[in-house]
């Protein structure tokens, strides 16, 4: 697969943004996160609209540039540029860096049908990861019709329900440019930019960033792999089967049984590389919003993500040097994680704890893995999130992918269908190997993924 860049541009709000809104402060959580510009991919295919494919071209990069500068008014920290020495972004209306290219070589039907094979390739279709602006667009044009949306957006400003946010309002403002009957107000979104205000840091207490324990070496992208496991409802039926336990108090979800097997084979992993069972924690990431009170107002935008941890003790398991202990059952670990999980959500946050809270949990999990006291498993779990709605005007995505990455875990996302599960897998080269050959992992290894429907 070729991608060549036709053009680039700096898209800027439609309206200037006022003087008094030009300097956002970064709030703490903010600040706790990487470095790095995250990427979302949304692919389309060809909508038979009539005319050439130069014409349609054509039409559909000037509707996104006016509705992307329209939805820059309302979400105008997105335009500026992020200060580091001050932990803030300058709202200067430079704009957004929005890239043009064509794939050659290559109908979109025939790269979804090789995905796996392409993984590696999958960089490509979002530039800007290393560039100043807070956002990056890349339009990928297939000779098809087709085309794929990537997004780069800077993880100090951005959760997935931020990410969420800006591309609804952008995609229904994108839609009444096209006509259709949407109605003015349908999609759009304004959003509460501000955190840092309403989630300071307590008086009592304003160093806790300094006590912000270090993430463990997880990071080097030339060390790691990402690999994509596909799981399909009836799989997924069959795991909630054998995870079945009468003391459960619900039934478990689709995320808890597949991130539960997924655990159960890093265990396996690690017993291998070390000669026992070692204590490890799968930490998944949880929207706070919810759990805030006073709550928030409307589409808070920025980082609001805690973790919640289910921890299983390795010493609980018996085994000795000669003979391991072996793995926990998936419905033990399915338990664990659906504790973890309903505790988390019952618990209320004030606004004044959000920070210490996350802040804690943070440190609890980095520092127990910088001691190589036990595993640290990271899930992300996209699941049920709408981005399979994200209509431009030429219908829905028909997939949705992220692109390799630079440390070490797991994203769940909704497989094309709403109900299985993609998981997109990324661990250390020597650890990979084990992994795909695990007793669990191997049958979703040995098939063909994900089917092209195209």
């Amino acid at each position: 697969m070729e991608v060549q860049i036709l053009c680039t541009k700096l898209i800027k709000p439609s309206i200037p943004t006022p003087p008094h809104l030009r300097t956002l402060k970064l709030s703490p959580i903010d600040q706790l996160k990487y470095p790095i510009k995250a990427a979302i991919l949304l692919y389309y295919s060809t909508d038979g609209s009539n005319g050439s494919t130069e014409e349609v071209e054509r039409r559909r990069m000037d509707r996104l540039e006016t509705s992307l500068s329209e939805t820059l008014t309302r979400f105008y920290p997105l335009a500026g540029r992020y200060i580091k020495d001050g932990n803030w972004v300058d709202c200067n209306d430079e704009g957004v860096e929005f890239f043009v290219a064509k794939v050659k070589g290559c109908r979109l039907s025939e790269f979804l049908s090789r995905r796996d094979d392409m993984i590696d390739q999958l960089s490509h279709l979002a530039g800007g990861e290393f560039t100043s602006p807070v956002v990056s667009i890349q339009i990928s044009l297939f000779d098809c019709g087709g085309l794929v949306m990537g997004f780069r957006l800077c993880h100090y400003l951005f959760d997935a329900f931020s990410s969420i946010s800006f591309i609804t309002s952008w995609a229904s403002t994108a839609r009444r440019r096209r006509g259709g009957g949407v109605r003015m107000d349908e999609g759009v979104i304004w959003p509460t930019f501000g955190m840092a205000s309403i989630l300071p840091l307590p008086p009592n207490d304003s160093d806790l960033l300094s006590k912000m324990k270090p993430m463990p070496c997880l990071m080097g992208i030339d060390n790691y792999v990402t690999r994509r496991l596909v799981f399909d409802n009836a799989e997924i039926s069959e795991l909630k089967a054998r995870a079945h336990d009468p003391s459960f108090p619900r039934q478990p979800s689709r995320v808890e049984v597949v991130t539960a097997l997924i655990w159960r084979a890093r265990m396996r992993v690690s017993r291998a590389k070390h000669g026992r069972l070692r204590t490890s924690v799968a930490a998944h990431s949880m929207n706070l919003r919810p759990r805030i009170v006073p709550p928030l107002p409307p589409w808070s935008f920025g980082n609001l993500q805690s973790r919640v941890m289910a921890r299983f003790t390795a010493a609980e398991s018996g085994g000795t040097t000669e003979v391991p202990a072996p793995v926990p059952e998936l419905k033990v670990l399915v338990g664990l994680l659906m504790d973890s999980i309903t505790k988390s959500k019952e618990t209320i946050v004030a606004r004044e704890d959000v920070f210490p809270t996350l802040l804690r949990t943070r440190n609890e999990a980095n520092e127990a893995a910088e001691k190589g006291e036990a595993d640290l498993f990271m899930f992300t779990s996209w699941c049920r999130f709408p981005f399979y709605q994200m209509d431009f005007g030429w219908g829905k995505p028909v997939w949705l992918s992220r692109i390799p990455w630079a440390y070490q875990s797991t994203f769940l996302l909704d497989a094309e269908d709403g109900d299985g599960i993609e998981a997109w897998v990324c661990f250390n080269k020597q650890d990979m190997p084990l992994f795909l050959q695990d007793e669990d992992i191997l049958p979703f290894t040995s098939k063909p993924n994900l089917r092209s429907k195209i």
